[in-house]
């Protein structure tokens, strides 16, 4: 009975906490094998993508993914989300990514971004895109 007890009444934060680190890191790992690294620097393809926008396209394509395949396995994934407010993506993309609208994707995650980004409420970073849905 001891062993139950235990069971049941164990606080479980951290070890939740590091499931959800290994998971994402996983969820990580895929989006990697499916979406690539990119050329090398130092290679003729990394010297012709200077200059260009493919770069940021791939980081945004990547954390996009990433939320995608978090999302199918059951995680939040308001990390990714903050990574990609941060980096400048609407709602209406991230929505399209997650499977629904963009004002849906506000109502999940806008709320919980703007306090992680905006904790003492003095305003949001200018690269955070203002397309707030309501």
């Amino acid at each position: 009975m001891e062993l139950v007890e235990r069971a049941v009444s164990a606080n479980t934060d951290a070890a939740a906490r590091a499931v959800i680190t290994a998971a994402a890191a996983e969820a990580s790992r895929h989006a990697d094998e499916i979406i690539g690294t990119g050329p090398l620097p130092g290679t003729a393809e990394w010297d012709a993508e200077q200059g260009t926008d493919i770069p940021d396209q791939r980081t945004l394509a990547w954390h996009l993914l990433s939320l995608r395949i978090q999302l199918a396995a059951g995680l939040d994934g308001i990390e990714t989300v903050l990574g990609l407010r941060f980096q400048g993506a609407t709602w209406a993309t991230i929505g399209k990514a997650a499977g629904m609208t963009r004002q849906s994707a506000h109502e999940r995650w806008g709320s919980r971004t703007t306090a992680l980004l905006d904790p003492m409420g003095t305003g949001l970073p200018k690269t955070v895109a203002d397309d707030d849905p309501s």
